[in-house]
């Protein structure tokens, strides 16, 4: 975790990881089924999770990813967004921090991340079968959102273990 700092530089990374959030959002776009589009902004939201506070990572994966949404045409889907990337993040957190025990063991890391990234894929079935296209037609999506975790587990990953052995980052 990044430690040491004052509010201010807390505030600044926290708003840096919004933008690199929002921007790996953004920037790999692949359409899925019933509308809405694979990108890698979960990847930047998981190491969030496993490098700053909760509060911090939780408004850093909230606010980049509901920006990238409003942004993007999918206004929509923006308050749901920031409620469930919020969420993403803090169970990053919270697997990193009692489960992984501040190590970067792989196995445990990737455990922790794909629950992370099954809140995301349930939580997004949940608010498309409610509110936009019902539970039958929103099973297209699981699959789109299944494909888009996998692969941002894996960036994280490797991410943070290149950070790791490049000592930059502090122990929680």
């Amino acid at each position: 975790m990044i430690m040491n700092k004052s509010k201010t530089q807390k505030i600044v990374i926290s708003a840096l990881f919004a933008a690199l959030v929002c921007i790996a959002t953004m920037i790999i776009r692949i359409p899925s089924p019933i509308g809405g589009y694979l990108n890698m902004g979960d990847c930047i939201i998981l190491l969030a999770g496993w490098l700053l506070s909760p509060l911090c990572a939780a408004a850093s994966a909230a606010i980049g990813s509901a920006i990238a949404d409003v942004l993007s045409g999918f206004a929509g889907y923006a308050l749901a967004t920031f409620v469930i990337k919020a969420l993403v993040a803090l169970t990053a957190y919270a697997g990193f921090k009692y489960i992984c025990k501040n190590k970067t063991n792989t196995i445990l890391l990737v455990l922790v991340s794909v629950v992370a990234e099954l809140v995301m894929i349930a939580l997004y079935y949940i608010f498309e079968g409610l509110f936009l296209y019902g539970f039958e037609a929103s099973l297209a999506n699981i699959i789109q959102n299944s494909i888009q975790a996998l692969a941002n587990v894996a960036a994280g990953v490797i991410l943070l273990k290149i950070f790791s052995k490049g000592k930059m980052l502090k122990q929680r």
